[in-house]
């Protein structure tokens, strides 16, 4: 089991809002002692972006939902960095550290004497890695960025919501803060690969991850479409820019999602909903095909379906083996017996909040509950447990 892989590793985290916290919470969720430090007034951003909270029953304390999602685990420690003593008090937690976490604007932690070259001074193991909207050099290296400005000037926003034309036309961001969260995934690789090198150098070093190179590399195949065509995507609203027919249509009493993959997959479609002729049709009969002649299949294929409830085709399609899925709402996604099966609904307690419920990391398929972290912390909660170690408490 993962859950105890990173155990004797010692994480210090100066990040706030999203990227950061994700990438060490997953730290924390394999086994790193992740000391989250936050200034003693304002803590983590996140904790007042509520509502939601959730309160403690006597209203003496809460944490927004959004703190909760990727802080499990943590310690929290409350040190104002811009003050000598504090400063000194984050180097001494980061002399035995094997890795710090950092999301502020380039160069911005210099002043402070918390920067790389500074730091690995005192703790050549040190991995430290920066996290910034921009990266550490080029001529917006010191501009701040957010995840929705990434999602526009990367290309996502470019390529996704209703086509030109159509009702609701124009760009669309997506539901989650996607590049927050990718540049966390792609920042946790990098730590663990670094991790690795060091076992094999005995040196750390530095790691510039940046939200503006994790958004272009988020395009993945439609950077690809791109860089091959010479012709940039455009809006397609739910169809798929590669496979046909690969969207939402509309049954009866509801909606599905048809996602026809190859074309063994539409012709074993084609028979089930009483139309074998398609498959022979050469405008339909193959995956280039289809995306040439969508406009002419999808009323076809949005007429057929919308004769009959939903549930009569899904049986029939998982009957011939043809992908589908549901749109759930997320009170249906925490129902559903598969997720049930999966564990990825767990439960902690927090001292004063009492019973919290939090989602599995995937990385933990298969290890036991009580691999799940311990409750996220209130500001300042580890203070004097974490610094009572250290000479200058």
């Amino acid at each position: 089991m993962l859950h105890n892989a990173l155990r004797g590793v010692k994480v210090v985290d100066l990040s706030r809002i999203l990227a950061g916290p994700w990438c060490t919470q997953n730290l924390s969720d394999l086994g790193a002692q992740v000391i989250k430090v936050e200034h003693p007034e304002r803590g983590d951003d996140t904790r007042g972006w509520g509502p939601p909270d959730l309160r403690a029953a006597d209203d003496s304390a809460s944490m927004s939902a959004y703190f909760m999602a990727c802080n499990r685990g943590k310690q929290s420690v409350a040190i104002d960095f811009s003050t000598e003593t504090g400063a000194a008090r984050v180097r001494e937690l980061v002399a035995d550290a094997d890795v710090l976490v950092e999301n502020y604007k380039a160069g911005g932690l210099r002043k402070y004497g918390l920067d790389y070259a500074s730091l690995a001074s005192v703790n050549p193991r040190l991995v430290y890695l920066s996290i910034t909207g921009y990266g550490q050099s080029g001529p917006m290296a010191g501009k701040p960025g957010y995840d929705y400005v990434f999602q526009g000037m990367g290309g996502l926003m470019s390529y996704t919501g209703q086509p030109d034309g159509t009702p609701g036309a124009g760009p669309l961001r997506t539901g989650v803060a996607v590049v927050d969260l990718m540049t966390g995934m792609y920042a946790t690789s990098a730590v663990l690969a670094a991790l690795r090198q060091r076992d094999q150098t005995g040196r750390g070093m530095p790691l510039d991850i940046c939200l503006l190179d994790v958004a272009v590399a988020l395009n993945a195949n439609q950077g690809a479409n791109y860089l091959v065509s010479g012709e940039a995507p455009k809006r397609s609203g739910n169809a798929h820019p590669n496979c046909a027919p690969y969207e939402v249509f509309a049954c009866a009493d509801g909606h599905l999602i048809l996602a026809i993959g190859n074309d063994g997959q539409f012709a074993r479609f084609s028979g089930v909903v009483g139309h074998p002729e398609w498959a022979a049709d050469a405008r339909y009969a193959t995956n280039s095909a289809r995306l040439e002649n969508m406009d002419s299949l999808r009323p076809l294929i949005a007429g057929t379906l919308a004769a009959s409830p939903r549930q009569h085709w899904t049986d029939a399609f998982d009957l011939a083996g043809v992908p589908w899925g549901p749109i759930h709402t997320l009170d249906e996604v925490f129902a559903h017996p598969q997720v049930k099966h999966r564990g990825l609904l767990q439960t902690t307690t927090h001292p004063v909040l009492g019973e919290l419920r939090l989602v599995r990391n995937p990385l933990l398929a298969g290890s036991p509950p009580e691999a799940l972290g311990a409750a996220p912390p209130l500001l300042g909660e580890h203070t004097h447990a974490v610094l009572s170690d250290t000479a200058i408490l």
